[in-house]
């Protein structure tokens, strides 16, 4: 038995020289059958071995009773056999040395009861004592295609006449690697892709994720380092931290991951849990996660085949900024460009009047050099669209290249091969294509040859282009970040010692102090006063209004309990306030513990956002930033991101609230510190990562940020405890 504590073999599951088929069977058999139906009808150089108990021959090749009879060491079992026998078969097969195995079979946790459960737990636990690299259960299987190697059922790489290859011939624009927990959902992108000449490396279904799960497919490949792009639907993140790690290295390896997730609805989530039984999970937190590692989300299968066919086509030569020139045959077809690109946030400026003068000699009188550049028809029959992009790329406003063009016929695409291919190799900017009429196939050869990217859909080809500006300065600017955590705070250990001694919530006047400890506001300018004339002597000490508040575990909104009082400024004021709040608070709770009744300074005016930290089943802390008021209430302006953050990951994030601009100064209201929103936020993502273990909630809410320079003030605090 292999005891090692190596991670499993990968590359004995996706690119094996030996392979068993367990319960393989003769053609038409169903899926027994079609499995090596498929393997044998492509070029996979390994041998097969068929394992039939019955049979001594499936279709023309020698089978073997067991696992352990076959000639050869096995590196990879494919199972095809009902679901109560994989635990065995896998145990077999673990003995005799084989490294990999991908089920098929389904009948696992999936299905309802525990019995599915239970065999789906047995396979993880067999596959950890040999160290066996096993795909699925509940799985399409995956085709490795520049092995030639299809362990799968898809029809999609079904060999039919006069069908397009595996791959293309022109591996130009580089290699996309499909994985997903969907099997048909997998191959349709390769379904969708492969048309388009684009060259797939890899589709890989993972199916129940028993044990290798998408995040262990993606880290092999980029190690691998043949993978230009991914493209992943996910239904569920099973291990966080193997998600972490293989973001941020697929991040510095300039690789990227286009994705989406199932469950952002309730009805996905549902569908999500009776499919692969995945936990889908809380959407917020996983588009928060994907945002902080640079993760691209895409809506549909077209816009992530495209946005992957950008980034293969363009790796090493992004965009450096927003600036985008459009050349184009169609003054409609042009404009109507320019308006989608202003519309995902691209700029297309007017061209530098050196770039005009060296196109306006090409084109013809009606036709114009501003940007667009419509060069009509006239100027493509003449000078082509390779003559228009080569004087466009030279400008210094602009910094990526859409051609609109009718893609239809290939004439004019044919003539200029020879430039298009010089300018592709050349150009330290991307250069997109987008034809308004159906490409014709020797079109899209001719484009995919020479290195570019061709789509047919406008909008994806404007997406793909923004992504690709955003994608890249997000990348350097992570990797040019400094790690300006915070240092270690003396009182940690004093705050853990403190909440552990807390009772289950802690109420402003308990969690303030310990929030201070880490720079989260301050402590000792609030008093807490158990009776009127205590509350009305702290009034008189803090020397200006005030605010009133019960302090009880028992009572967490104050407001709703109508036991809060805002701007007391008499002594008269502050007495009846306090006579108010402790009768409200009796009605509303009449068995509440009361600790008293919290007087603090009212705090000067600004703009009032709500921070907070929730604790996410799968992710564990989530800071949550959202504008208070109306935008929290009724437009759910918050976003969302995992703990810990850098001051230029919080400044990021201040940055994504719809509702941004509203922090810069307008109407003669001045800016607000964000600079001092930003620290804020650092120190609470500190906070909730150092008690993460402690902690379920965190809300600060309001916190008001004064004026730029002036800081900010938390207006209310209370802590929740994680129960465990």
């Amino acid at each position: 038995m292999n005891t090692t504590q190596k991670k499993p073999d990968i590359g004995a599951l996706l690119n094996p020289k030996t392979v068993a088929i367990i319960g393989a069977a003769p053609a038409g058999q169903g899926i027994r059958g079609r499995i090596l139906e498929v393997l044998r009808s492509h070029a996979f150089k390994g041998k097969i071995f068929p394992v039939s108990r019955n049979l001594p021959e499936v279709q023309g090749l020698k089978a073997y009773p067991t696992i352990g009879a076959c000639p050869e060491p096995v590196d990879l079992a494919i199972f095809v056999i009902p679901a109560k026998f994989v635990a065995q078969e896998l145990e077999n097969c673990g003995k005799a040395g084989v490294k990999a195995a991908i089920i098929i079979s389904s009948g696992f946790a999936e299905e309802p009861g525990e019995e599915g459960a239970k065999m789906q737990a047995e396979i993880k636990a067999i596959a950890s004592r040999y160290n066996m690299a096993v795909n699925g259960p509940n799985s399409e299987g995956f085709a490795s295609l520049e092995a030639a190697f299809c362990p799968t059922f898809s029809p999609a790489v079904v060999v039919v006449p006069g069908g397009i290859p595996l791959m293309p011939d022109n591996l130009k624009q580089g290699r996309i690697a499909v994985i997903a927990q969907s099997g048909g959902m997998g191959f349709a992108f390769y379904d969708r892709g492969r048309p388009k000449e684009m060259a797939f490396n890899y589709v890989i279904t993972t199916g129940n994720e028993a044990c290798l799960e998408i995040f262990d497919m993606v880290e092999y490949l980029i190690d691998e380092g043949k993978t230009d792009a991914f493209c992943l639907l996910i239904e569920d993140i099973k291990t966080p931290e193997t998600f972490r790690r293989v973001a941020e290295k697929a991040l510095r390896a300039g690789t990227p991951l286009i994705v989406n997730k199932i469950g952002k609805t309730d009805a996905g989530a549902r569908a999500a849990a009776s499919h692969t039984a995945a936990l889908a999970g809380s959407y917020s937190s996983f588009k928060a996660m994907a945002q902080h590692y640079g993760l691209i989300e895409g809506a549909h299968l077209e816009e992530m085949v495209d946005i992957a066919q950008g980034f293969m086509a363009w790796k090493g030569k992004l965009p450096e900024g927003r600036g985008i020139g459009i050349c184009t045959g169609s003054g409609g077809g042009g404009g109507w460009m320019a308006d989608t690109c202003t519309e995902f946030g691209l700029e297309v400026p007017t061209l530098d009047a050196k770039t005009r003068a060296a196109l306006d000699p090409l084109l013809p009188s009606y036709g114009t050099s501003q940007n667009p550049v419509d060069g009509t028809a006239q100027a493509i029959r003449q000078i082509g669209y390779s003559g228009m992009v080569a004087e466009v790329l030279k400008s210094p406003v602009i910094d990526g290249v859409i051609v609109v063009m009718s893609a239809r016929a290939a004439e004019h695409l044919l003539h200029e091969r020879e430039k298009l291919v010089a300018i592709k190799k050349s150009s330290p900017k991307p250069i997109l294509m987008w034809s308004y009429t159906w490409p014709a196939a020797a079109a899209v050869k001719v484009l995919s040859e020479a290195g570019y990217p061709l789509f047919t859909n406008m909008r994806t080809c404007v997406s793909t282009m923004q992504r690709m500006v955003d994608w890249n300065a997000f990348r350097k600017a992570r990797l040019a970040a400094k790690d300006d955590k915070l240092a270690a705070h003396s009182e940690q250990k004093s705050v853990a010692a403190k909440l552990a001694n807390a009772g289950s919530a802690l109420t402003e006047a308990e969690a303030k102090p310990l929030l201070a400890a880490y720079g989260i506001g301050t402590a000792g300018a609030d008093r807490l006063a158990q009776t009127r004339d205590e509350a009305i002597a702290a009034a008189k000490a803090i020397g200006r209004p005030v605010a009133l508040k019960v302090q009880s575990a028992d009572i967490l909104h104050k407001t709703e309990a109508g036991a809060v009082a805002l701007n007391a400024k008499t002594a008269e004021d502050v007495g009846a306030a306090y006579d108010r709040i402790v009768v409200s608070a009796k009605k509303y709770a009449p068995k509440a513990q009361v600790q008293g009744v919290l007087v603090q300074a009212m705090a000067e005016k600004g703009r009032e956002v709500i921070l907070g930290i929730n604790r996410d089943p799968v992710f564990g802390p989530m800071l949550m930033l959202g504008l208070g008021g109306v935008h929290v209430e009724v437009l759910k302006d918050v976003v969302f991101a995992p703990v810990p953050l850098r001051r230029d990951e919080a400044l990021f994030l201040i940055g994504r609230l719809k509702g941004a601009g509203l922090l810069d100064a307008h109407r003669g209201d001045p800016a607000a510190d964000k600079s001092a929103l930003a620290d804020l936020i650092v120190r609470l993502s500190h906070f909730a990562r150092d008690h993460a273990d402690a902690v379920a909630e965190i809300d600060l809410n309001p916190v008001i940020v004064h004026a730029e320079g002036k800081g900010a003030s938390i207006a209310d605090a209370l802590i929740v405890k994680r129960i465990t």
